[in-house]
């Protein structure tokens, strides 16, 4: 059956949303073919005042904003039924995203950030308009998706707003009872008598809730039994919570409320935007009007936190992914004193990789300078010690009791559930799998980091080398001329236990190359275990199973009273969704918590020894720098040495000899080999250093070649 007016047409099958004065259908232009959405007013909607009735379509001619529906024209049916004709949002509502199953426990963050923007967005367009919409929840939050797949929501059903001031009060009740601000509460569903005004402010309360059940997939308030089921209780819980709490659930029947200052642990926002948002929520969740933040404040704390930029962290040492939310113009040492406070290690301890090389920063560079990161490819956080207790806490997701006796209603309830447990499966699986990526390769980029610092000190070491041979040849060759230098016995010591200790010091490196060596091999293996790993595949498989038990359990509670051979198999599903159940704990427990509880033990194990080895290069190079600069002033003391020498200098011989050469031009030979000596010297460095430098260029950080660099100089 169809409807239409003088432009559109639609099937009455068509519907997209049903209230208590209008039903919502998807309708086509008669000319065009376009999509619309109609909002057709019932025999109840005329019941109310006329100027009730026009509210609607005066508010939405006067609105104009992206995150608003459009309203594109007012047409009547033959029986003068008003319709409104407005924009087709694809994606549906909010609440019905909210209710696919993969979103049992939240939306994604990138996904919340887009709701965060179009609403606060859209909200401000309202009170620019000097609008109060009455009604905000995610049913009248559409979605549309563009065509590159990004959705963009808008607010509709302005069937209960009105034009109201910041200072204004309102009497009338309108709204969703979950939603509705406690004051309102009172009156509209407990139906006390009270003659309370009410604000523009009740519409945040709403979009707190709205806000707090698209992040963490459940209301807030919840009382034992449901919100619909114990209202006096749900009064309670929202006139009585404590400053700075966000929710409040009764778990069991007459118990305590448990008060949340926080997103659930199940919810997907990381730390860093939860930081920012939980503050927004406990502001505009305030029951007491008077306490209430303005709306003013929320647009400011909002607008603040939309426009951060997410730069995705790993912490190598404490197996712990961040997401730190910050403005592009800040600078350098206000993310790192932001990275200390999400992690708890201090500034100094800090040392940041990017794509396996040390990434260079100065603490009045710009926030915008860093490199582009994502989850996948973050920055790499070292410090200077292991941390006691790495990790994530592998939480195993709740499984509801499985129904025991025979109801179709019953087992479709369950299984819808957990369809959406079963998502978390499969999402803490991928998180712990993606963990296990992050970790072999920020270890493995340590690793390479560690061999570059080691063939470092090799350079350096060669640099010594060349240099003490420098000084112990001036120094035999001072030696063999008069006359005798008694300053320079100690200058000769000191080069005699310098050469002593050299090949401590190359034994040591080299010990430190060999570990380092065990250690990638170690890596190399686990990471092509890692790449056979099916534990997320085989979760997905009985995410589908399960997710096909559901179906079938739909299409039951549908057909109502089955038939004897229908009730059997339904049993024999129940059986199978209770063996898929056992695998599914089993697939967690065993193959990916396990795996990631090895891996992090090792990971601890590696930590310990990349730590101590940087510890004692670090020290070498303090050391070696040391060694160079007593070398210098050695070579100082022989120059010196030299020049005493050459000004008494005076052949040897028995006889003078006719033809002999004289004073001057045998000091200037003398010099000249000395300067062709200190030139070759100077050559070897840089050739050394050339080596060094073609060497590090060549290392790709994502390489996964675990062959040793060839060493750029020799002893």
């Amino acid at each position: 059956m169809t409807a239409s007016t003088v432009n559109y047409l639609w099937s009455i099958q068509d519907v997209l949303g049903q209230g208590a004065t209008a039903c919502v259908y998807k309708a086509r232009n008669k000319k065009t073919g376009e999509q619309v959405a109609v909002k057709v007013f019932n025999a109840a909607s005329y019941s109310r005042s006329y100027e009730v009735q026009m509210r609607e379509f005066e508010m939405l001619r006067k609105l104009n904003h992206n995150n608003i529906v459009l309203l594109y024209a007012v047409e009547e049916l033959a029986s003068k039924q008003k319709v409104l004709v407005m924009e087709y949002c694809s994606g549906g509502s909010l609440l019905s995203l909210l209710e696919e199953p993969e979103n049992a426990f939240g939306l994604p963050e990138t996904e919340f950030r887009i709701v965060l923007q179009c609403v606060v967005q859209g909200m401000n367009h309202l009170r620019e308009n000097g609008v109060v919409h009455r009604d905000i929840k995610p049913g009248n939050i559409m979605r549309q998706v563009g065509d590159d797949g990004r959705s963009v929501y808008k607010l509709t059903d302005f069937g209960a707003a009105r034009e109201l001031n910041d200072e204004e009060k309102f009497l009338s009740i309108y709204g969703t009872e979950e939603y509705l601000h406690p004051d309102m509460y009172e009156r509209a569903v407990l139906r006390k008598p009270q003659q309370k005004g009410y604000g523009v402010t009740v519409d945040l309360w709403s979009i707190g809730v709205t806000f707090y059940h698209a992040a963490a997939g459940s209301l807030p308030f919840r009382p034992y039994g449901g919100p619909r089921k114990n209202k006096s209780t749900m009064y309670n819980i929202t006139t009585k919570k404590p400053v700075g709490s966000i929710a409040g659930i009764q778990r069991d029947e007459d118990g305590p409320i448990d008060w949340g200052y926080n997103f659930p642990h199940s919810c997907q926002l990381s730390q860093g935007l939860s930081g920012q948002l939980v503050p927004v929520l406990a502001g505009i969740l305030e029951a007491d009007q008077e306490r209430c933040w303005s709306f003013d404040q929320f647009f400011m704390a909002t607008t603040d936190i939309l426009k951060r930029e997410p730069i995705h962290l790993f912490s190598l040492m404490q197996a712990t992914a961040s997401c730190i939310y910050i403005h592009h113009h800040n600078t350098v040492s206000m993310f790192l004193e932001e990275v200390a406070s999400q992690t708890g290690m201090a500034v100094e301890s800090q040392q940041l990789l990017y794509l396996g090389h040390e990434l260079p920063l100065e603490g009045n560079m710009k926030v915008v300078n860093l490199p582009p990161t994502s989850a996948a490819q973050p920055l790499l956080l070292l410090g200077l010690g292991p941390d006691t207790n790495p990790g994530l806490l592998c939480r195993e997701p709740e499984i509801p009791a499985i129904p025991s006796r025979f109801d179709v209603m019953a087992d479709y309830r369950f299984s819808k559930v957990m369809v959406g447990v079963v998502h978390q499966f499969v999402r803490t699986v991928r998180t712990l799998h993606a963990q296990r990526e992050l970790l072999l390769q920020g270890y493995y980029s340590y690793m390479m980091k560690l061999r570059r610092d080691c063939e470092a000190a090799m350079v350096s070491i060669t640099m010594v080398t060349l240099r003490l041979q420098a000084c112990l040849d001036l120094e035999h060759k001072i030696g063999q001329y008069p006359p005798e230098i008694p300053s320079l016995i100690e200058n000769h010591n000191k080069l005699q236990l310098i050469r002593e200790h050299l090949p401590m010091y190359v034994g040591g490196v080299q010990q430190f190359q060999n570990e380092l060596e065990h250690l990638l091999i170690e890596q190399a293996k686990l990471a092509e275990s890692l790449a056979n790993d099916k534990s997320h595949q085989k979760m997905k498989m009985l995410l589908e199973k399960i997710s096909a038990i559901h179906q079938m359990y739909r299409k039951d509670r549908q057909t109502g009273k089955l038939g004897y051979n229908d009730e059997q198999i339904h049993k024999f599903e129940k059986i199978h969704l209770s063996t898929c159940m056992k695998r599914m704990k089993t697939l967690f427990r065993e193959d990916s918590v396990k795996r990631y509880k090895e891996l992090l033990a090792t990971s601890s194990t590696w930590s310990s020894v990349l730590v101590g080895i940087q510890s004692r290069l670090d020290d070498f190079n303090s050391f070696s720098n040391g060694l160079l600069a007593d070398l210098e002033v050695c070579n100082g003391h022989l120059n010196k040495a030299l020049d005493i020498v050459l000004l008494s200098f005076q052949p040897r011989r028995e006889a003078p000899e006719p033809g002999d050469t004289p004073r001057e031009k045998e000091q200037m030979v003398f010099r000249m080999h000395h300067l062709k000596e200190e030139m070759e010297i100077l050559v070897r460095e840089l050739e050394c250093n050339n080596s060094v430098i073609e060497s590090l260029g060549t290392v790709s950080p994502a390489s996964a070649s675990l062959k040793p660099s060839s060493r750029p100089c020799t002893l």
